[in-house]
């Protein structure tokens, strides 16, 4: 996603929008992918390649799992939750804890890490500090963590999603395709990946080879199927959600690489460090912040742990002095906890319809036939 395209999402938009339950339910279709697939004939006429060659490679890729299916990301998650929290936690391998973190609709992304006295990292969205303390109260009140009497105080880090320099999660396609170049081929989940399903891949993470099924919608939602294309439209225009892509299953970076979770102190140099990071394929994210010393946070993806180091070393050469201290977490998928991608987003999707649906049903008093008012009506109305 470019600047441009990060500012927009910053910018208050029109929440009439998802407000409306059609609206919503289209929004529920599209982000979890039930109506959107891979357009064939387009990604024919981009690669190529005869349909049923490309249908074959396809099929591999995802059902490989080097892709997940196709959906329209949300985009409004940002807007809703404009707070990221990361959170060390010492918390036990037991079933209760599994099952908290793969459902609360709060949590990203979860990694079994080692760090000093803590064995987890959690990415958590939140509105505000005010929701993310009540909900860390309710989690020991309800039983679903131990209580700090059995383990370490987690460690909380607050990160406003409306500083992010850089989102692009199929930034490292590039990477992918150098290293394709340099070995001759590349694996994944066992299924090796050459130049046609290079292709292919760069194809479904960059976009333009979808379909939105909009006869299916037509039929769901009871509504005219250009009455269908005009609100999609609107959802785009107004940055709630993003044309249809695949993304990689740990969405930020791709199968077999490390994810290197870096907080970075910039000393000088500030805007040339951070647009050559903009530019950079190992770069997925990157969010300016404030923690002690440190002033950017980064997310980048790397083949193992050797080649950032690499990394990292030519960006101090070619910047001298300008980059500081460096705190760094390498995140392996083996140590990721399966976390649907689409939770978060589609929890407050669920949450939006629940309450428009409430609204429907609570016909104010005052609405009411004079006969059919409850008694003691008249005394409410001061």
């Amino acid at each position: 996603m470019t600047v441009s395209n990060l500012i927009a999402m910053a910018r208050p938009s029109s929440s009439d929008l998802i407000e409306d339950e059609t609206n919503l339910l289209l929004l529920r279709s599209l982000v979890s992918g039930e109506s959107v697939s891979v357009n064939v004939s387009a990604l024919s006429e981009r690669t190529k390649k005869h349909r049923n060659t490309l249908r074959n490679a396809l099929t591999e890729l995802l059902e490989r799992k080097v892709v997940n299916l196709p959906v329209c990301p949300f985009m409004g998650l940002y807007r809703e939750y404009p707070l990221l929290v990361v959170v060390r936690a010492d918390l036990p391998h037991e079933k209760r804890v599994h099952d908290w973190v793969t459902n609360d609709k709060q949590i990203f992304a979860a990694y079994w890490s080692r760090h000093e006295e803590y064995n987890t990292l959690l990415f958590i969205y939140h509105r505000d500090v005010l929701a993310y303390q009540l909900w860390r109260e309710s989690l020991t009140e309800e039983g679903k963590i131990p209580s700090r009497d059995s383990r370490f105080p987690s460690s909380s880090i607050y990160v406003s999603n409306q500083l992010m320099l850089k989102y692009d999660p199929s930034a490292a396609i590039g990477l992918m395709e150098t290293e394709l170049h340099q070995k001759g081929k590349i694996e994944i989940n066992g299924l090796v990946i050459d130049e046609l399903r290079l292709d292919i891949l760069k194809h479904l993470v960059s976009g333009g080879v979808f379909k939105i099924n909009e006869n299916l919608l037509s039929r769901e939602l009871q509504i005219h199927r250009k009455t269908v294309t005009r609100r999609t439209d609107e959802l785009l225009r107004d940055g709630w959600i993003l044309e249809p892509v695949c993304r990689f299953p740990d969405l930020l970076c791709p199968p077999n690489y490390v994810l290197a979770y870096s907080m970075v102190e910039i000393r000088k140099g500030r805007d040339r460090v951070t647009a050559a990071l903009q530019s950079d394929p190992h770069v997925s994210m990157a969010m300016r912040v404030s923690i002690g010393g440190y002033n950017v946070l980064l997310f980048s993806a790397h083949p193992d742990i050797s080649e950032h180091m690499e990394w990292e070393q030519s960006l101090s050469r070619r910047f001298p002095g300008c980059i500081g201290h460096v705190d760094i977490t390498y995140l392996s998928p083996r140590t990721k906890m399966l976390i649907d991608q689409q939770k978060v987003s589609l929890g407050i999707i669920e949450e939006k319809l629940s309450r428009t649906r409430g609204k429907k049903l609570r016909k104010p008093i005052s609405q009411l036939p004079a006969t059919r008012r409850p008694a003691g009506a008249r005394a409410l109305r001061c």
